[in-house]
């Protein structure tokens, strides 16, 4: 019974042997790739990596910073939005600045309203009270002149009629009259006269220099809104209300590095292709009248062809997209760029990354080594 047992045991493992040698011999049929590998359409075709950027006729995207430091108090666009030209984006705290400008505009308005006193004068109730004076004056002097008349006849007549101290006291009151109408008359001369042209010409310059003040002010304070700078859409909003902003930028925790408070660029259908051409490569690149080139958009078979616009020529270091230089070697590239028609079954937004193949110049295939 034992001997069956171990029997069967052993026909049992090599059946199961068998099954799965069988099983383990047969090849299983590949899945499908999801896409394509982008491959070199070209027979000689020089291969950069791109990415995707809102058309401008000079330059890159519109990265925005504001001119001042300060706290956001309101974010007025949102990411997508089209904006037009000087529309306002984001509010900085201004109280301060805005307390300043409304003092400056004060001290304005004091040195204009004495401006006009001055270029006011003489005022009627004052000039009247200098011809107070005036006749005062005169009509001091007539009666000192009437004593001094009266005591003189008496005096010729009897010189014992009148002292002679009587005599010299009238005297003097005449000559006091006298001096007094001149100061009198000279005053309303005076006051009749206006203000001093060199005092106007002074307050002339206080008003102006506080008005000069009060506009830079006022300027000053504009520049706590931020405002879009030409029409376009907004990309990227890097920041949030209450967040502090520089000339800088705002701060980056992730990335520790500062970054533009918003990003802007042209309409989203006006898209062109920035790529890279490694330095070594630049001597194959044929001339701009006759380039060819196309896209490859990853993680589809979409292969878009592409129309040169422009190089920028200055053979820049290459970086990575974190901003940081990692390589140990001068990496340079030269970018080139190239728009093209938007297809209509895929999205695609600015800051993509996708593969250029660029048609080698035919004229260094007998100088390529390779």
């Amino acid at each position: 019974m034992r001997n069956q047992v171990i029997i069967a045991l052993a026909i049992s493992g090599m059946i199961v042997g068998l099954v799965s040698a069988y099983l383990s011999s047969q090849r299983k049929v590949p899945l499908p790739p999801v896409f394509n590998p982008a491959s070199n359409p070209y027979a000689r075709g020089i291969y950069s990596t791109g990415i995707i950027e809102s058309y401008q006729s000079t330059g890159e995207n519109i990265n925005l910073y504001p001119e001042i430091a300060g706290v956001i108090t309101q974010i007025l666009v949102a990411e997508g939005q089209v904006v037009k030209q000087g529309e306002p984006l984001l509010t900085i705290d201004d109280s301060v600045q805005r307390a300043t400008v409304e003092q400056q505009h004060a001290q304005a308005e004091a040195a204009y309203a004495l401006l006009e006193q001055l270029k006011a004068q003489p005022r009627k109730e004052v000039l009247d009270v200098s011809k107070a004076q005036l006749d005062l004056a005169k009509a001091n002097l007539r009666t000192a002149e009437t004593q001094l008349e009266k005591l003189q006849n008496a005096y010729d007549m009897d010189t014992k009629s009148v002292s002679k101290d009587s005599l010299d006291n009238a005297i003097n009151a005449t000559k006091v009259a006298q001096a007094s109408l001149a100061i009198a008359h000279r005053n309303y001369n005076l006051t009749k006269a206006g203000a001093w042209s060199y005092d106007i010409q002074n307050q002339e310059r206080q008003y102006i220099a506080l008005s000069k003040a009060y506009q830079a002010g006022s300027a000053m304070l504009a520049k706590y809104t931020i405002r879009a700078p030409v029409d376009g859409v907004i990309l990227s909003i890097r920041a949030a209300i209450g967040s502090h902003i520089s000339p800088q930028g705002v701060y980056d925790t992730y990335t520790e590095n500062f970054k533009p408070v918003m990003v802007m660029g042209n309409s989203a259908n006006n898209l062109v292709v920035r790529c890279y051409v490694d330095e070594i490569l630049i001597h194959r690149l044929p001339d701009v009248t006759k380039m060819n080139a196309q896209m490859a958009v990853r993680g589809t078979d979409i292969r878009v062809p592409l129309e040169f616009i422009r190089l920028q020529p200055y053979v820049s270091p290459k970086i990575q997209l974190s901003n940081q230089r990692s390589e140990r070697v001068d990496v340079r590239v030269l970018p080139v760029l190239f728009q093209f028609e938007k297809p209509k079954d895929i999205q695609l937004y600015p800051g993509q990354l996708v593969d250029v193949y660029i048609e080698e110049n035919e004229s260094t295939n007998s100088k390529d080594p390779r």
